[in-house]
């Protein structure tokens, strides 16, 4: 092999390598050799087939397979031997090759840079931190309560009105003959609530306990009854209750409906969820410090490939996302973004995207993608340098914890990311970038700062718009908006089943 060096510029190496013709040839013999004792041919027994007809006859088709293997071996002998540490897969072109002729080909490759991490000792990082009170889970309480439906008999004589449940009798016609699914009895309908047709409620409030009235609307021209889209319906309503929108009390009926036994069941089920949600968002504080704090300390040159490659993808995403696409970037910017490997999503098919944007945006989005791409390679760095591993186990617990939420499906959600190295590679690369995070904070000093849940949670959205600019390099987002705790425990019944009257209802 024969190695001469074209380009040596910054990160940029370019090789022109000759195999020789002897060399390949030799592998030729040695592949034939081992696949000739499955060979059989007509008037030879199996094994005994010469090597010179099964050259002949299977050289050709082997020949691409050789040259292949040729390739890597020499590019990675290579690039061992000049100790280079390619950022990404080489770029590799056949230059020169007849049949029994020297392989001559061209590498061009971006190297990592030299990373020197800084001590981590001399970091200091503020996590600020929320206590979960008892009066943060009673307005949490007195949220879920409030989202309850419940009602109750209306005493006084009176016409209905918005928010009123009106228990109702109802039939449907067109052109003065009834269809299906369109009557029902004792119907509970909560006018306001845009369940019916456009136009239905309005015309039932004001009616009073047993008042029967015409309702005249029309199905909308998308419904999903293509028979009765577009066509005008004539409704006969009889209000048979009236029943009146009723508070639903904190108590132990409230955790019952949740699948709790008592209330204090409910509360403590509510204060640990909100104690996660506040641990997670005192992370995700801290873990932003890190990463500008390692931004402001390390200075190195990034391969300009990816660089080019993260600013296209975030382009991208900024153009899709202004367009409805549902291409989403991760909140820190480098989750699930796999730089300890170095697998990239493509996006250099978009490169007139670039003319969608101002020259403005455009340097601001090449700062976002250096400052990303520099944290990604300095966590990989710090991960390689100390041995930081994710274990299989740590992935499938991953894995599982994503199946959990599609009950029924596990199996299909394990057998995809078994199928899928690119989906189980983004699975892996939070994992380990977590892990690092955290054997940098053990060696920093960490000093926590006491603030309450509106402060802690106050910042998210100019975080969040910060985080896309500072950190390493990412793809995926997954945005978490809801600050407001929500019930950790579920209701018996996810979802109520349908009486037949209901179902046949115009909604």
């Amino acid at each position: 092999m024969q190695v001469n060096e074209t380009l040596n510029e910054g990160l940029k190496r370019e090789f022109t390598i000759v195999v020789p013709a002897s060399e390949i040839d030799a592998e030729l013999n040695g592949r034939l050799a081992e696949l000739a004792p499955q060979m059989s041919l007509p008037g030879f027994r199996p094994g005994k087939v010469p090597p010179a007809l099964l050259r002949a006859r299977y050289g050709d088709s082997l020949l691409g397979e050789i040259l292949e293997k040729a390739v890597n071996a020499n590019t990675e002998m290579a690039m061992t031997e000049r100790g280079l540490r390619p950022a990404v897969q080489p770029k590799v072109e056949i230059t020169a090759y007849d049949k029994g002729k020297d392989l001559e080909y061209t590498v061009s490759i971006e190297l990592m840079p030299e990373i020197d991490p800084i001590d981590f000792a001399s970091l200091s990082v503020e996590r600020t931190i929320a206590k979960v009170d008892d009066k943060a889970v009673t307005e949490a309480l007195e949220r879920m309560a409030a989202q309850q439906k419940d009602s109750e008999p209306v005493a006084d004589k009176r016409g209905a009105v918005d928010g009123d449940v009106v228990v109702i009798d109802f039939e449907g016609k067109i052109d003065g003959t009834p269809f299906e699914g369109g009557a029902a009895q004792d119907h509970h309908l909560e006018l306001g609530s845009n369940s019916f047709i456009p136009g239905f409620e309005g015309q039932v409030v004001g009616a009073e306990v047993g008042e029967s009235r015409d309702v005249t609307v029309s199905f909308p021209d998308d419904y999903q009854a293509s028979h009765l889209a577009g066509k005008e319906a004539v409704f006969s309503v009889t209000v048979k209750e009236l029943r009146a929108p009723k508070p639903v009390s904190i108590d132990d009926a409230l955790a019952q409906r949740f699948g709790l036994d008592s209330l204090d069941a409910l509360r403590d089920a509510v204060r640990e969820q909100m104690q996660g949600e506040f641990a997670e968002a005192a992370r995700a504080k801290t873990k932003r410090s890190l990463l500008d704090a390692l931004a402001d300390r390390h200075s190195f040159a990034v391969p300009a490939g990816m660089l080019e490659e993260e600013y296209r993808g975030i382009v991208h995403q900024v153009v899709a996302h202004g367009e409805g696409a549902e291409h989403k970037h991760d909140d820190d910017g480098h989750e699930g973004h796999d730089h300890e490997g170095h697998d990239h999503h493509d996006h250099s098919g978009h490169p007139s995207e670039d003319e969608k944007i101002s020259e403005e945006e455009r340097a601001e989005y090449r700062q976002i993608a250096e400052r990303r791409v520099r944290l990604g390679l300095l966590l990989s760095e710090v991960g390689r340098m100390n041995n930081i591993q994710v274990t299989d186990d740590e992935v499938t617990n991953a894995i599982r914890s994503q199946a959990a939420r599609f009950p029924g499906q596990e199996k299909f959600v394990f057998e995809y990311y078994q199928k899928n190295p690119q989906a189980l590679a983004q699975v892996r690369a939070p994992l380990f970038e977590d892990k690092v995070v955290d054997f940098i904070l053990e060696m920093a000093t960490v000093t926590d700062k006491e603030v309450t849940p509106e402060q802690l949670f106050a910042d998210d959205e100019a975080d969040d718009a910060e985080t896309d600019e500072a950190d390493a390099s990412t793809k995926t987002k997954k945005k978490a908006s809801d600050t407001k705790a929500k019930a950790a425990a579920k209701p018996k019944k996810a979802k109520a089943t349908k009486s037949k009257k209901e179902e046949d209802a115009p909604e």
